[in-house]
């Protein structure tokens, strides 16, 4: 480990050098030059009438969330009660035995899937865990300042279409998750490598469209990696040093390089340990966060009861009957759903990457676990932050709808000011907070992106982390531009060859699903047998 950090900052001072050199201007340059024509194709904003443009990356996101939700007969809601079991623990015997095993052999012998080695259950980390670290990736700056951004443009309505966002996105991310531990790959030692380049190239492959699986996976492993590096990392430590100098009030351009060097040796003492450090760290910190965070929320929405009902009007009339100068319904909408897909990252194939690592044996029951994940980011976190604000600017009045605003976060903050003095301080410690989980979950993300393209091996592992690292302390010592452009455009470049890949193997997934509710049916059939046995023998 000291090795490791000795190279690492032995590595980087030529680069400490040079982001003090105010080059932050050239840098924002060059990317909107060379980088300028993705980012307009990725958000390219498809024009309707002459008052409101959809980006078409929007389209794909919520055609592709539509579309599972009706060929899994609604699993979003059917699976629910399902999910919440399985994180308990519930079927953890015959996810890692199989049901044929402990309850009887009544169905046939086909292998669960063929990826693994033997017929245990491969995986390094549990359903809890897996969910923790692929919530830690979505939850933070988005559900704090995103959302205060889209009710400032779209009003209290935007909250409505936010939660249908959320809701329809829990299918996407049952039905790639699923994929994500079907065709995973499980070294000699261990550890486990999934996601959609694998699903991308085995499950096509089948399909007999293997040339295209191979294209798709190269650019979903090249989109992820530029991600990685900066919506996962460089954004991420932008903003947490943001946060940091103001909340001491540090002045000086030292002062995001001194926490960029401190933030990257918290996240070296992680990553290095692979998922399964990942997921033991993000356990943590997610549901502490997280649990602070809603019940703050829970503590004003209790204080303001009398005014939850005119808030929820509010957002309910708002989503059909917009206020004027907002954009009329289609606008509200378009704010909402923008805000809701582009929070929980469902359909972008992000996650699949991190519940690929579940120790089961049925590749279904962590896709039922992560359809929770756009439930508790979404419909929870986003909805409590949007209540709060709707709520508090009844009478604070610090919001105008239809103004946009650029500091989500300070205005998130004042409106908890409002009945929690100096929650701000608490809020801001959440922010850099989150922007680590963050960072960690997505250096997982990106060197999985990575060894797909380079190969597995200590020295392919180690160039990742150390370049991963290099750019925590860029990001947090330069002023970032077009660069935050450039890898968001990576990040929803994602969906179009993740989305392809789904809805073609679809079948596959329905298969999975079916195999997996029988294992559960049978369990609770052979347990229902034995009482009955007990009662008749008494």
């Amino acid at each position: 480990m000291k090795k490791f950090l000795l190279s690492f900052f032995t590595l980087i001072t030529p680069f400490l050098t040079f982001a003090q050199e105010s080059t932050s201007e050239r840098i924002d340059e060059v990317f909107k030059t060379y980088t300028g024509w993705f980012v307009e194709g990725i958000f390219y904003e498809i024009p309707f009438t002459d008052t409101f443009q959809i980006p078409w990356v929007l389209i794909v996101l919520i055609g592709g969330a539509l579309f599972f939700t009706i060929y899994f007969k609604f699993i979003n809601v059917t699976g629910f009660r399902t999910a919440i079991q399985v994180v308990r623990g519930k079927y953890e015997d015959i996810e890692k035995h199989g049901v044929d095993t402990l309850y009887g052999d009544q169905t046939d012998n086909e292998d669960v899937f063929e990826t693994i080695r033997d017929e245990s259950a491969d995986g390094e980390v549990s359903h809890f865990q897996a969910l923790t670290a692929a919530l830690s990736a979505t939850v933070g700056l988005g559900n704090i300042a995103g959302v205060a951004v889209a009710l400032s443009i779209g009003g209290p309505g935007a909250t409505f279409w936010m939660i249908i966002a959320g809701l329809l996105g829990m299918a996407s991310k049952f039905a790639e998750c699923t994929l994500g531990v079907k065709y995973r790959d499980v070294g000699e030692d261990g550890t486990v490598y999934g996601g959609p380049m694998y699903y991308l190239t085995k499950g096509l492959k089948e399909k007999g469209a293997g040339g295209l699986g191979k294209v798709l996976a190269v650019l979903f492993a090249i989109f992820v990696i530029g991600g990685s590096f900066g919506g996962g990392n460089m954004f991420q430590a932008n903003q947490a040093a943001a946060q940091f100098t103001k909340l001491f009030d540090l002045t000086g351009e030292n002062a995001g390089l001194f926490f960029g060097i401190g933030m990257a040796v918290l996240v070296a003492i992680v990553i290095i340990g692979g998922i399964k450090r990942i997921a033991s760290v993000t356990e943590k910190i997610v549901p502490f966060m997280a649990g602070i965070y809603v019940l703050a929320a829970l503590i004003i929405l209790f204080a303001n009861f009398t005014l939850i009902d005119d808030a929820f009007g509010a957002i309910i009339s708002g989503a059909f009957t917009p206020l004027a100068g907002l954009g009329g319904v289609i606008g509200v909408m378009i704010q909402g759903i923008r805000r809701g897909a582009f929070s929980n990252e469902a359909g972008v194939g992000s996650a699949a990457i991190a519940h690929s690592a579940v120790r089961t044996k049925y590749p279904a029951s962590e896709g039922i676990v992560a359809l929770l994940e756009p439930f508790v980011d979404t419909v929870v976190i986003c909805t409590m932050t949007a209540l709060v604000i709707v709520i508090t600017n009844f009478d604070g009045g610090f919001m105008e709808y239809g103004v946009a605003v650029t500091e989500g976060v300070e205005l998130t903050a004042t409106a908890f000011d409002t009945v929690i003095p100096h929650f701000s301080i608490v809020l801001t410690i959440a922010v850099i907070l989150f922007a680590f989980s963050t960072m960690i979950s997505w250096s997982y993300y990106g060197m999985q992106g990575w060894v797909f393209l380079f190969g597995k091996g200590k020295l392919t592992d180690l160039v990742y982390k150390v370049l991963f690292l290099l750019f925590v302390v860029v990001g947090a010592s330069i002023s970032l531009g077009a660069v935050i452009d450039f890898s968001d455009a990576m990040i929803f470049a994602m969906v179009v060859p993740n989305i392809i890949g789904v809805v073609m193997l679809s079948p596959v997934i329905r298969k999975e699903l079916k195999k997996y509710m029988n294992a559960i049916n049978k369990k609770e059939e052979a347990i229902d047998d034995g009482a009955t046995d007990l009662v008749d023998k008494m």
